[in-house]
């Protein structure tokens, strides 16, 4: 697996599934929204495909993250995902609902708690590769103070 590389053209569309690259990790992810003035793309969170050696053409070892947080990370880190790769790897999540469904919610905290687990040793890893890129794109920008006054409630 090569590691996550700067593409041109970021032309991502709300429900495109995208993917991180790390080492021999991906993420795959929804886009929710893309942030174009920010070069920040949010997602949310499918899967964590964990594959073998580059050598060795074996299934990825995959954590769900339909239930984790979502991710709010520098643009050009993301790739576009093909369908052909990601279909047979959402269908083995799904395989894997239908296998979990008569589990009890202790073994199904258990599995979510190491999802999550995985999630952030990954999400470790990746920053700490990438620190540069989290510092352009507006990422390490203060928020600044509206001039606006607050509103109350839904705007009645």
């Amino acid at each position: 697996m090569q590691q996550a590389s700067i593409i041109a053209n970021h032309n991502f569309q709300p429900c495109q599934i995208v993917f991180l690259a790390h080492e021999n990790t991906r993420l795959y992810a929804e886009v929710i929204q893309v942030v174009s003035v920010r070069q920040i793309c949010w997602v949310r969170p499918l899967m964590l495909a964990v594959f073998g050696s580059d050598c060795a053409p074996v299934e990825p070892k995959l954590h769900d993250l339909r239930e984790s947080a979502d991710l709010l990370w520098p643009l050009n880190l993301f790739q576009p995902a093909l369908d052909t790769e990601v279909i047979p790897l959402i269908g083995q999540l799904q395989a894997f609902d239908a296998i979990l469904e008569g589990s009890s919610s202790a073994s199904l905290s258990v599995r979510a708690q190491l999802a999550h687990q995985h999630l952030s040793h990954f999400v470790r890893q990746v920053w700490q590769a990438h620190q540069s890129d989290f510092g352009q794109g507006g990422m390490e920008q203060k928020f600044e103070k509206s001039t606006a006054p607050p509103t109350r409630g839904w705007g009645l």
